[in-house]
Formats: C-alpha cells, sequence, structure tokens
C-alpha cells in the first residue's frame, strides 16, 4: 500500500491518518527496524475507517500471538509493529503532558507491550557505538541525574519565551532544546523514537504547523544529528556541531531544502560529502559520483567498526538503487577483501550484516590517520 498516494489525493481525515502511520513506520529505521506487510495492510484498513485504532493495535497483537511458524525476523517486525501502532494512536491524539513523568508514560505508550522496562528511567549507564563517530560514543547523563535533569530542561523550556525573537533563534532554540533532552537518555532502549514523537507533539502544543513527513523520511539523520550536537572531542579538534540538527529543524520548519543525508554527518567526511548543500538555492548542486578507488574508500568509511546491513549502508550513502549499490560498490569491496559477510555460510541470512576484514580495518585506520 502506498502511503503517498492518500497524502497526496485522500480525504482529509484520510490524509491524516496515512502521515501519522507514516511518521510512526518512518521512525523504526532509527534502529534498523523495519514493518511487516501485515502491519501495513492493517494500517490501510484503519485509514479507511475499516477499524479504529485500538482495533488496529489488537490485531497486530494477536497476529503475533497466533503465528504457527516463527520466521527469523519476527521479532524485530513485532516490534517495529506494535510501536508503530503505538505512536500511531499517540500522535492522533491531542492531549499532551509537558512534564517528566509525561515523558515518562510517552515512553510506556510507545513501548507498551514491547519491552519489559517500558515506562522506567535506567538505573545503569549506558554508552553507545556510532558510525557517524567512528565508533565512539556520546557521553550520556549519569543514571542517578536522570530526573534532575529532565526536570530542569522542562523547567527552563516551559520559561522561555518564542515572542520577538528571530527564526534563526528560534530554530536554533528548539534544536538546542531537543538536542538537550535526548542527551539525557533517560531509558535503557527507545530514546530517540520518544524525543522525536515527544518534540511533534510539543511544537503542536505550542502553535507550530509540523507536518509529519521530516520524520518519517530522515529519521536517523535526525538521530545521527542529535548524536553530532552532543559530541566534542578537544583532542581530535572536534566540538559540538548542532548545525545539523538546526537545518532539520529548518527544513521541518521553515520549508529549507537542506540535503539530509548522513554522509554530511561524519566527523571525517570525505571530500564530496564535507559542504551539506540547501538544494533551495539555485547555486547548490549535488556532489558529483567519486572515482571507483574512491567508492572503495568511501565504503570502508561508512561501515568504520560497525556491522551494517545493505539498507543501513545504502540510506548512509544517500543511495536508491540496490543493484547499483551492490554492482559498483558492495560486491567490488568484498572481492577487494575488504569487506566481509557476518554469516558467510548463509548469504541470505535474514539478519545478514557487513564488516571489515582485517585488510579493510587497515585502510580504515589509514583513512582515518590521513
Amino acid at each position: 500500500m502506498d502511503f503517498e498516494e492518500y497524502i497526496r489525493q485522500g480525504e482529509p481525515d484520510k490524509k491524516e491518518k496515512a502521515s501519522i502511520w507514516q511518521t510512526a513506520i518512518g521512525l523504526q529505521a532509527v534502529d534498523g527496524l523495519k514493518t511487516s506487510d501485515y502491519l501495513k495492510e492493517t494500517a490501510r484498513k484503519h485509514i479507511e475507517g475499516d477499524i479504529d485504532i485500538d482495533q488496529a493495535r489488537e490485531l497486530i497483537k494477536t497476529y503475533y500471538q497466533s503465528k504457527s511458524v516463527r520466521e527469523p525476523d519476527d521479532d524485530e517486525k513485532q516490534e517495529a509493529d506494535k510501536v508503530s501502532a503505538n505512536i500511531t494512536k499517540i500522535l492522533s491524539s491531542k492531549t499532551f503532558d509537558f512534564s517528566t513523568n509525561g515523558l515518562v508514560s510517552l515512553h510506556r505508550r510507545i513501548f507498551e507491550g514491547v519491552f519489559n522496562h517500558a515506562g522506567k528511567v535506567r538505573d545503569y549507564n549506558i554508552t553507545k557505538k556510532e558510525w557517524v563517530l567512528e565508533g565512539e560514543t556520546v557521553n550520556y547523563l549519569n543514571w542517578e541525574d536522570l530526573r534532575r535533569a529532565i526536570d530542569y530542561d522542562l523547567e527552563q523550556e516551559r520559561k522561555f519565551s518564542y515572542k520577538d525573537i528571530s527564526q534563526d533563534e528560534m530554530v536554533g532554540h528548539i534544536a538546542s532544546f531537543v538536542s538537550g533532552l535526548w542527551q539525557i537518555h533517560a531509558f535503557g532502549e527507545g530514546n530517540t523514537r520518544t524525543t522525536a514523537v515527544f518534540a511533534i507533539l510539543y511544537l503542536r502544543h505550542i502553535g507550530f504547523k509540523v507536518t509529519n513527513d521530516m520524520f518519517a523520511q530522515h529519521s536517523w539523520y535526525f538521530r545521527n544529528a542529535l548524536v553530532r550536537a552532543n559530541y566534542k572531542n578537544a583532542v581530535n579538534g572536534i566540538d559540538y556541531s548542532p548545525v545539523y540538527l538546526e537545518r532539520f529543524f529548518r527544513n521541518l520548519l521553515l520549508g529549507e531544502k537542506w540535503d539530509l543525508r548522513n554522509r554530511y554527518l561524519h566527523i571525517n567526511p570525505t571530500k564530496e560529502w564535507s559542504e551539506q548543500p540547501n538544494l533551495s538555492t539555485p547555486t547548490s548542486t549535488p556532489s558529483s559520483t567519486p572515482a571507483s578507488s574512491d567508492i572503495l574508500s568511501e565504503l570502508v568509511r561508512v561501515i568504520g567498526c560497525l556491522e551494517l546491513s545493505v539498507k543501513q549502508m545504502m540510506d548512509l550513502k544517500g543511495l536508491k538503487d540496490r543493484k547499483n549499490f551492490m554492482d559498483y560498490h558492495l560486491s567490488p569491496a568484498i572481492e577487494e577483501g575488504l569487506v566481509r559477510m557476518k554469516y558467510p555460510d548463509s548469504p541470505r541470512h535474514p539478519r545478514q550484516k557487513y564488516l571489515l576484514t582485517d585488510k579493510g580495518l587497515a585502510l580504515y585506520k589509514k583513512l582515518g590517520e590521513k
């Protein structure tokens, strides 16, 4: 089912439902999750008015309870399906609780029936390797300070006045507020999806006309922009970089056309990806296609110290044509001995990922030294 058809041509009610479903499904990409065909068919029934959202959620729950044949990716699809339906219900509501308890409750509502710790503030410290940071991590808040930090951030935002400020100041402030809330990382999992939903609800609450397509189409960019906004390494000359997140919000709130592809966010971008263009500016032109040797180096940079699926690599490189990517990027890298499969004895493994070989890691280190 094509949600875009409903959004472009549908009746107002159907258009709104389709837009919300598209956002809810798109947000699953921040954790590399994909929804099932059953979820999309259930969403269609809801959009058409055949069932309400609670019936849709119950159908999805029953679907996984009654499955007689389990598939390898069922757990991931079940999470994506249930969370998508939960987010759809939340974004369809006009209520909003701008408080610490409201944020915690939002996490519970999003991940109800998915995580046992849904709605529970973490009681341990965390780190996460990030591709855009070449395997480094953001310094997330100490678990003992989480509630106090949320209280403080929300209170400061509550006191802030948007009256008589410029558009640049407005966007900068919103980006700073959302970035700070995400950096707290109050929960063990699901922080980016919770932050995104909270941000959508809050911006609507204070009067902004927020469309859903930005979060639907650029959720991974949104997450990586949050990472860059909260990472600093003085030794390597890397400062906090909120500009990428600000450009996301400039597109969202001001209708600008910044090219939101993840390669621009890497701490050591190649020459082709060092300047992020604003596509609404007549003089801006997309980057040219790199030479063959550069393609291999680029893919090595993309993978780095991580394990990535084909889709994740394509998203990070801003590519859409899978065959082109396989023929001119991934296959040559494998043939050169730079990249290997995680499951070489099962090329079509549903959870197949790709990582660097020793040769690839050596090249990755060399590129980093340059």
